[in-house]
């Protein structure tokens, strides 16, 4: 795959999803460069956001085998990861696939599961295999996972412990569009878009392609000057007063991995700390936890993030 192909291909995903997808572009270019970096993605908004549509269209214009999972209070884990089922006729079990074994797989409402349930996505998503009954089964390539949550509900909720969250990429919010992009929608739905129905939009790419644009991206270089900005950003998190709980090494691997992509989608072989920040707070922002003086003063990871990466000196070469 050469520069152009990648940027090219990466520029029809965007545009075949703006098609059905308005008001939303940071969640939707955040999703595509998680897909490309092999990453999961967490999405947090409120109802109505568009977050399960942008996962059903990322799914349909890259042509992803795609399965939704709506987490429950009594989902059980192997209604995600499959079971064993006896057959008389045979007088043998054979294993059933579940819903994980998908290329895209939408966790939906993923918070309303216990924990026990939240635990069966760990295995799949940190070495993308499912180990049931004592065996192993690899998932199919790429496989990504998008995870929804509310973010105003707690009722009936169990917050993703921090080690389930350290398996996602990143974590992006979806945010109510600005007025003439909201009065856009409206239109759609008075023209007679159905979100149920996503015919037409066309795959403009394959698993297949998507797996070598996955490849190309893993090759993109990185100077020692800009891994060193990386490392960084990163040690900050966990040196800074206002945060409890930093980001770990694995953080600093994300953060890699999506410059990389961005810095093919833009045509070049090489990456820049321009690369490396707009990636930050999707990366850092579900990582760091706020010591509780910080929380009750009402300020927030992003913004904290912000200023860690105002007070990083920048290198002048890559």
């Amino acid at each position: 795959m050469t520069p152009e192909e990648f940027t090219a291909t990466y520029d029809r995903i965007r545009n075949e999803m703006s098609r059905v997808v308005v008001g939303q572009r940071e969640v939707t270019d955040g999703l595509l460069v998680a897909m490309l970096a092999r990453g999961h993605v967490l999405i947090e908004g409120a109802p109505g956001l568009g977050k399960t549509l942008m996962a059903r269209a990322l799914a349909a214009v890259s042509g992803c085998a795609f399965k939704r999972i709506q987490f429950t209070p009594d989902l059980m884990p192997s209604d995600i990861t499959g079971s064993s089922v006896f057959e008389r006729e045979r007088g043998t079990f054979t294993f059933v696939h579940g819903p994980i074994f998908a290329q895209l797989v939408l966790a939906d409402e993923i918070n309303r599961a216990p924990a026990k349930t939240q635990s069966a996505l760990l295995e799949a998503m940190q070495d993308r295999q499912v180990t049931v009954d004592g065996v192993s089964r690899a998932l199919p390539q790429p496989f990504v996972v998008i995870a929804t949550q509310n973010p105003v509900e707690s009722q009936g909720t169990y917050p993703l412990p921090e080690a389930q969250l350290d398996r996602f990429l990143m974590k992006l919010a979806a945010v109510d569009p600005p007025a003439d992009e909201e009065a856009r929608i409206v239109r759609n739905h008075a023209d007679g878009f159905d979100p149920s129905d996503l015919s037409p939009l066309h795959a403009v790419t394959t698993p297949g392609e998507i797996a070598a644009m996955q490849a190309y991206a893993q090759q993109v270089k990185i100077h020692d000057v800009v891994i060193a900005y990386i490392v960084d950003l990163t040690r900050r998190t966990r040196e800074d007063r206002m945060i409890e709980l930093g980001a770990s090494p694995r953080a600093s691997i994300a953060l890699l991995k999506a410059a990389q992509v961005i810095a093919a989608s833009e045509g070049r072989t090489f990456v820049t700390p321009d690369d490396v920040k707009p990636m930050v707070k999707p990366v850092f922002r579900h990582r760091v936890m706020l010591q509780p003086d910080a929380q009750l003063q009402g300020i927030t990871p992003d913004e904290r993030i912000d200023e860690l990466i105002k007070s990083a000196p920048v290198p002048r070469a890559a």
